[in-house]
Protein backbone atom coordinates (compact mmCIF):
# COMPACT_ATOMS: atom_id res chain seq x y z
CA UNK A 1 0.00 0.00 0.00
CA UNK A 2 1.24 3.25 -0.74
CA UNK A 3 0.21 6.59 1.14
CA UNK A 4 0.40 9.81 -1.38
CA UNK A 5 1.60 13.20 -0.16
CA UNK A 6 1.54 15.91 -2.92
CA UNK A 7 3.56 18.88 -1.94
CA UNK A 8 3.99 22.40 -3.70
CA UNK A 9 7.44 23.52 -4.25
CA UNK A 10 9.59 25.98 -6.47
CA UNK A 11 10.21 26.00 -10.08
CA UNK A 12 12.51 22.30 -10.49
CA UNK A 13 16.04 22.62 -11.13
CA UNK A 14 17.48 19.68 -12.70
CA UNK A 15 20.84 20.35 -11.46
CA UNK A 16 19.71 20.05 -8.10
CA UNK A 17 18.37 16.98 -6.81
CA UNK A 18 15.77 18.25 -4.24
CA UNK A 19 16.07 21.48 -2.52
CA UNK A 20 16.84 21.37 1.27
CA UNK A 21 13.70 22.66 2.46
CA UNK A 22 11.81 20.39 0.79
CA UNK A 23 14.20 17.21 1.37
CA UNK A 24 13.47 18.56 5.55
CA UNK A 25 9.59 18.24 4.31
CA UNK A 26 9.60 14.73 3.03
CA UNK A 27 11.44 13.36 6.16
CA UNK A 28 8.88 15.18 8.49
CA UNK A 29 6.32 13.68 6.53
CA UNK A 30 7.37 10.50 6.23
CA UNK A 31 8.32 10.14 10.13
CA UNK A 32 4.64 11.17 10.70
CA UNK A 33 2.74 9.07 8.05
CA UNK A 34 4.81 6.29 7.46
CA UNK A 35 3.79 2.66 9.07
CA UNK A 36 6.10 -0.12 9.27
CA UNK A 37 3.91 -2.15 6.55
CA UNK A 38 3.54 0.95 4.23
CA UNK A 39 5.72 2.57 1.55
CA UNK A 40 4.83 6.85 0.73
CA UNK A 41 4.89 7.97 -2.14
CA UNK A 42 6.25 11.85 -2.20
CA UNK A 43 4.61 13.49 -5.00
CA UNK A 44 6.54 17.27 -5.50
CA UNK A 45 4.23 19.68 -7.31
CA UNK A 46 6.67 22.03 -9.30
CA UNK A 47 7.70 23.50 -12.97
CA UNK A 48 7.80 22.01 -15.32
CA UNK A 49 7.31 18.78 -14.65
CA UNK A 50 6.13 17.10 -10.97
CA UNK A 51 8.93 15.37 -9.23
CA UNK A 52 8.19 11.57 -7.52
CA UNK A 53 9.90 10.61 -4.95
CA UNK A 54 9.72 6.90 -3.08
CA UNK A 55 10.79 6.92 0.51
CA UNK A 56 10.07 2.87 1.42
CA UNK A 57 9.55 2.16 5.14
CA UNK A 58 11.39 -0.86 4.45
CA UNK A 59 14.89 -0.78 5.57
CA UNK A 60 17.82 -0.03 3.29
CA UNK A 61 20.16 -1.97 4.19
CA UNK A 62 23.78 -1.88 3.24
CA UNK A 63 26.37 -3.89 3.97
CA UNK A 64 30.16 -2.49 3.75
CA UNK A 65 32.49 -3.42 0.73
CA UNK A 66 34.42 -6.80 1.68
CA UNK A 67 33.12 -7.67 4.71
CA UNK A 68 33.30 -11.32 5.13
CA UNK A 69 30.82 -13.64 6.93
CA UNK A 70 29.92 -17.49 6.97
CA UNK A 71 27.30 -18.11 3.79
CA UNK A 72 23.95 -17.92 4.96
CA UNK A 73 21.45 -21.17 4.41
CA UNK A 74 18.17 -21.79 3.20
CA UNK A 75 17.63 -25.43 4.32
CA UNK A 76 19.41 -25.40 7.68
CA UNK A 77 18.68 -23.95 10.65
CA UNK A 78 17.44 -23.99 13.96
CA UNK A 79 14.31 -26.47 14.07
CA UNK A 80 13.27 -26.23 17.71
CA UNK A 81 11.56 -22.86 17.43
CA UNK A 82 9.53 -21.00 14.97
CA UNK A 83 11.38 -17.84 13.39
CA UNK A 84 8.22 -16.30 11.57
CA UNK A 85 4.86 -15.48 12.02
CA UNK A 86 1.68 -16.48 10.18
CA UNK A 87 1.93 -12.64 8.75
CA UNK A 88 6.08 -13.25 7.75
CA UNK A 89 7.70 -10.97 10.93
CA UNK A 90 10.50 -12.27 12.19
CA UNK A 91 10.90 -13.95 15.58
CA UNK A 92 14.75 -13.09 16.56
CA UNK A 93 15.96 -16.55 18.60
CA UNK A 94 19.77 -17.00 19.29
CA UNK A 95 21.11 -18.60 16.13
CA UNK A 96 19.04 -17.07 13.74
CA UNK A 97 20.81 -13.61 13.13
CA UNK A 98 24.93 -12.75 12.61
CA UNK A 99 25.53 -9.62 14.88
CA UNK A 100 28.75 -8.75 13.56
CA UNK A 101 26.73 -7.98 9.72
CA UNK A 102 24.03 -6.13 11.54
CA UNK A 103 26.08 -4.53 13.60
CA UNK A 104 28.22 -3.27 10.39
CA UNK A 105 25.16 -2.17 8.47
CA UNK A 106 23.57 -0.06 11.39
CA UNK A 107 26.47 1.70 12.42
CA UNK A 108 26.85 3.02 8.91
CA UNK A 109 23.68 4.52 9.66
CA UNK A 110 24.14 6.33 12.65
CA UNK A 111 21.34 5.66 14.66
CA UNK A 112 20.27 7.01 17.71
CA UNK A 113 18.31 4.73 20.41
CA UNK A 114 16.42 5.46 23.70
CA UNK A 115 15.80 3.20 26.33
CA UNK A 116 13.04 4.40 29.15
CA UNK A 117 12.52 2.73 32.56
CA UNK A 118 10.63 3.77 35.39
CA UNK A 119 12.24 3.40 38.81
CA UNK A 120 9.46 4.65 41.10
CA UNK A 121 9.86 3.93 44.84
CA UNK A 122 11.61 1.09 45.80
CA UNK A 123 12.21 -0.10 42.47
CA UNK A 124 15.00 2.71 42.38
CA UNK A 125 16.77 -0.21 44.41
CA UNK A 126 16.73 -2.27 40.95
CA UNK A 127 18.13 0.54 39.09
CA UNK A 128 21.98 0.53 39.59
CA UNK A 129 22.07 -3.28 38.15
CA UNK A 130 19.98 -2.19 35.11
CA UNK A 131 22.19 0.77 34.44
CA UNK A 132 25.60 -1.29 34.24
CA UNK A 133 24.58 -3.99 32.79
CA UNK A 134 23.00 -2.15 29.98
CA UNK A 135 26.25 -0.32 29.52
CA UNK A 136 27.89 -4.18 29.17
CA UNK A 137 25.31 -5.68 26.97
CA UNK A 138 22.92 -2.86 25.48
CA UNK A 139 23.55 -1.58 21.61
CA UNK A 140 27.17 -1.92 22.81
CA UNK A 141 29.16 0.78 20.55
CA UNK A 142 25.73 2.97 19.44
CA UNK A 143 24.47 6.31 19.97
CA UNK A 144 21.94 5.53 22.99
CA UNK A 145 19.94 7.60 25.31
CA UNK A 146 18.44 6.52 28.91
CA UNK A 147 15.45 8.20 30.29
CA UNK A 148 14.66 7.29 33.54
CA UNK A 149 11.71 8.30 35.56
CA UNK A 150 11.34 8.13 39.38
CA UNK A 151 10.33 10.32 42.06
CA UNK A 152 13.14 9.98 43.59
CA UNK A 153 15.80 11.71 42.17
CA UNK A 154 18.60 12.18 44.25
CA UNK A 155 18.80 8.48 45.01
CA UNK A 156 20.01 7.34 41.02
CA UNK A 157 23.45 5.70 41.26
CA UNK A 158 26.52 7.46 39.14
CA UNK A 159 26.98 4.90 36.65
CA UNK A 160 30.24 5.85 34.69
CA UNK A 161 28.71 5.50 30.70
CA UNK A 162 30.77 5.27 27.62
CA UNK A 163 30.97 8.05 24.98
CA UNK A 164 28.23 8.58 22.84
CA UNK A 165 25.39 7.24 25.28
CA UNK A 166 23.69 9.38 28.56
CA UNK A 167 21.29 9.02 31.15
CA UNK A 168 18.62 11.29 31.70
CA UNK A 169 16.52 11.69 34.64
CA UNK A 170 13.03 12.98 34.72
CA UNK A 171 11.13 13.43 38.15
CA UNK A 172 7.63 12.32 38.37
CA UNK A 173 5.31 12.34 41.39
CA UNK A 174 4.69 9.46 43.73
CA UNK A 175 2.18 7.12 43.92
CA UNK A 176 0.20 5.18 46.44
CA UNK A 177 -0.55 2.18 44.13
CA UNK A 178 1.58 0.32 41.97
CA UNK A 179 -1.40 0.15 39.52
CA UNK A 180 -1.08 3.76 38.77
CA UNK A 181 2.22 3.89 38.52
CA UNK A 182 2.08 1.06 35.58
CA UNK A 183 -1.14 3.09 34.03
CA UNK A 184 0.55 6.58 33.92
CA UNK A 185 3.82 5.10 31.73
CA UNK A 186 1.95 5.14 28.23
CA UNK A 187 1.47 8.65 29.19
CA UNK A 188 4.75 9.59 30.05
CA UNK A 189 6.30 7.59 26.62
CA UNK A 190 4.09 9.38 24.71
CA UNK A 191 4.56 13.02 26.30
CA UNK A 192 8.69 11.65 26.10
CA UNK A 193 8.25 11.18 22.32
CA UNK A 194 6.48 14.49 21.75
CA UNK A 195 8.72 16.65 23.38
CA UNK A 196 12.25 15.63 23.28
CA UNK A 197 12.56 12.74 20.62
CA UNK A 198 10.67 13.09 16.98
CA UNK A 199 13.60 13.92 14.59
CA UNK A 200 16.37 13.56 17.63
CA UNK A 201 16.03 9.74 17.74
CA UNK A 202 15.39 6.65 15.80
CA UNK A 203 14.19 3.97 17.79
CA UNK A 204 12.77 3.35 21.76
CA UNK A 205 12.58 0.59 23.95
CA UNK A 206 10.54 0.57 27.00
CA UNK A 207 11.94 -1.80 29.62
CA UNK A 208 11.42 -2.53 33.09
CA UNK A 209 14.12 -1.40 35.64
CA UNK A 210 13.58 -4.98 38.04
CA UNK A 211 15.26 -6.64 35.68
CA UNK A 212 19.43 -7.34 34.37
CA UNK A 213 21.15 -8.16 31.09
CA UNK A 214 22.96 -11.00 30.82
CA UNK A 215 24.01 -11.48 26.79
CA UNK A 216 23.81 -8.79 24.10
CA UNK A 217 20.58 -7.20 22.99
CA UNK A 218 21.35 -5.02 19.88
CA UNK A 219 20.50 -4.15 16.65
CA UNK A 220 19.12 -7.61 15.27
CA UNK A 221 15.86 -6.47 17.76
CA UNK A 222 15.28 -3.40 15.77
CA UNK A 223 12.14 -3.28 13.55
CA UNK A 224 9.17 -0.85 13.01
CA UNK A 225 6.96 -2.19 15.93
CA UNK A 226 9.06 -5.11 18.09
CA UNK A 227 7.31 -6.76 20.99
CA UNK A 228 8.73 -9.47 23.39
CA UNK A 229 6.92 -12.79 24.10
CA UNK A 230 6.08 -13.22 27.75
CA UNK A 231 8.01 -16.19 29.26
CA UNK A 232 5.26 -17.52 31.40
CA UNK A 233 3.02 -17.97 28.58
CA UNK A 234 4.73 -18.61 25.16
CA UNK A 235 4.07 -22.87 25.39
CA UNK A 236 0.66 -21.99 25.90
CA UNK A 237 -2.79 -22.53 24.51
CA UNK A 238 -3.94 -18.56 23.75
CA UNK A 239 -7.05 -20.06 25.76
CA UNK A 240 -4.82 -19.52 28.63
CA UNK A 241 -3.23 -16.19 28.02
CA UNK A 242 -4.12 -13.44 30.53
CA UNK A 243 -6.03 -11.25 28.16
CA UNK A 244 -8.92 -8.82 29.34
CA UNK A 245 -11.55 -10.90 28.73
CA UNK A 246 -14.88 -8.29 29.88
CA UNK A 247 -16.20 -6.84 26.61
CA UNK A 248 -16.94 -3.65 28.36
CA UNK A 249 -12.75 -2.61 28.60
CA UNK A 250 -11.40 -1.23 25.73
CA UNK A 251 -8.27 -4.30 26.13
CA UNK A 252 -10.89 -6.84 25.27
CA UNK A 253 -9.86 -9.77 23.58
CA UNK A 254 -12.25 -12.18 22.51
CA UNK A 255 -12.02 -16.02 23.54
CA UNK A 256 -10.14 -17.24 20.15
CA UNK A 257 -8.43 -14.46 18.88
CA UNK A 258 -4.72 -13.31 19.63
CA UNK A 259 -1.48 -14.53 18.59
CA UNK A 260 1.03 -14.56 21.34
CA UNK A 261 0.61 -12.63 24.80
CA UNK A 262 3.29 -9.89 24.95
CA UNK A 263 5.45 -8.54 27.68
CA UNK A 264 4.60 -4.88 29.06
CA UNK A 265 7.96 -4.96 30.75
CA UNK A 266 9.50 -5.04 26.76
CA UNK A 267 7.96 -3.33 24.00
CA UNK A 268 10.03 -0.38 21.36
CA UNK A 269 10.77 -0.05 17.63
CA UNK A 270 10.57 3.00 15.41
CA UNK A 271 10.11 6.46 17.41
CA UNK A 272 6.62 6.81 15.29
CA UNK A 273 5.50 3.24 15.78
CA UNK A 274 5.76 3.25 19.55
CA UNK A 275 3.98 7.16 19.81
CA UNK A 276 1.29 5.43 18.36
CA UNK A 277 0.91 2.91 20.53
CA UNK A 278 1.60 4.48 23.51
CA UNK A 279 -1.28 6.92 22.73
CA UNK A 280 -3.82 4.28 21.54
CA UNK A 281 -2.77 2.24 24.64
CA UNK A 282 -3.40 5.49 27.29
CA UNK A 283 -6.34 6.92 25.65
CA UNK A 284 -8.07 3.47 25.97
CA UNK A 285 -7.15 3.18 29.33
CA UNK A 286 -8.04 6.39 30.37
CA UNK A 287 -11.82 5.63 28.36
CA UNK A 288 -11.98 2.91 30.51
CA UNK A 289 -10.83 4.92 33.77
CA UNK A 290 -13.80 7.44 33.29
CA UNK A 291 -16.19 4.60 33.04
CA UNK A 292 -14.62 2.84 36.39
CA UNK A 293 -12.63 0.14 34.57
CA UNK A 294 -9.42 -1.48 35.02
CA UNK A 295 -7.87 -3.72 32.83
CA UNK A 296 -6.86 -6.95 34.12
CA UNK A 297 -2.94 -6.34 33.99
CA UNK A 298 -3.31 -2.47 32.95
CA UNK A 299 -0.87 -0.97 29.75
CA UNK A 300 0.01 -4.76 29.31
CA UNK A 301 -3.48 -5.74 28.89
CA UNK A 302 -3.94 -2.61 26.42
CA UNK A 303 -1.01 -3.59 24.75
CA UNK A 304 -1.76 -6.75 23.74
CA UNK A 305 -5.25 -5.63 22.93
CA UNK A 306 -3.06 -3.02 20.20
CA UNK A 307 -0.80 -5.74 19.06
CA UNK A 308 -3.72 -8.07 17.99
CA UNK A 309 -4.74 -5.36 15.42
CA UNK A 310 -1.62 -3.74 14.96
CA UNK A 311 0.97 -6.42 13.97
CA UNK A 312 4.09 -5.92 15.28
CA UNK A 313 6.97 -5.83 12.30
CA UNK A 314 9.45 -7.86 14.66
CA UNK A 315 9.05 -10.12 17.66
CA UNK A 316 11.53 -11.21 20.09
CA UNK A 317 11.56 -14.69 22.02
CA UNK A 318 11.78 -14.67 25.37
CA UNK A 319 15.60 -14.53 25.33
CA UNK A 320 14.99 -10.98 25.72
CA UNK A 321 12.86 -11.29 28.89
CA UNK A 322 12.94 -14.07 31.00
CA UNK A 323 11.99 -14.59 34.23
CA UNK A 324 15.28 -15.66 37.02
CA UNK A 325 12.91 -17.66 39.20
CA UNK A 326 12.04 -20.11 35.84
CA UNK A 327 14.10 -22.61 34.95
CA UNK A 328 15.41 -22.55 31.90
CA UNK A 329 14.14 -24.39 28.83
CA UNK A 330 16.09 -26.31 26.05
CA UNK A 331 15.12 -24.00 23.36
CA UNK A 332 16.48 -20.88 25.67
CA UNK A 333 19.94 -21.17 24.33
CA UNK A 334 20.89 -17.49 26.25
CA UNK A 335 19.26 -15.41 28.56
CA UNK A 336 19.86 -11.71 27.58
CA UNK A 337 17.55 -10.04 29.27
CA UNK A 338 15.13 -11.17 32.66
CA UNK A 339 13.43 -9.61 35.72
CA UNK A 340 15.43 -10.39 39.06
CA UNK A 341 13.54 -12.43 42.00
CA UNK A 342 11.84 -10.02 44.21
CA UNK A 343 9.36 -9.71 46.76
CA UNK A 344 6.65 -7.61 45.87
CA UNK A 345 4.72 -6.94 48.98
CA UNK A 346 8.21 -5.37 50.06
CA UNK A 347 8.31 -2.93 47.10
CA UNK A 348 5.19 -2.31 45.49
CA UNK A 349 2.97 0.70 47.71
CA UNK A 350 -0.19 -1.52 47.87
Amino acid sequence: MYTCVCITGPVYDPSRVILQPVSHLVQFCYRLLSRSDDNVLFVLLCRPSPQVIFVSSDFHLVAPDGMKYTQPSITQGRTDVVSVTPWLAPVVWEETFNEKLLDSIYMKKNISVVATVFAVGKYIMFLKDFLETAEQFFFVGFRVSIYVFTDRPNDVPHVKMAEGRQLNVLPVPSSNRWQEISARRMELIQKLIEEKLINKADYIFCLDVDSKFHGRWGTESLGGLVAVIHPGYYRDDRSRFPYERRPISRAFVAPGDGDFYYCGGAFGGLIQEVHQLAKTCRKNFEDDAKEGIEAAWQEESHLNRYMWTNKPSKILSPEYLWQDFKARNPEIKIIRFSGVVKNYAAIRPN
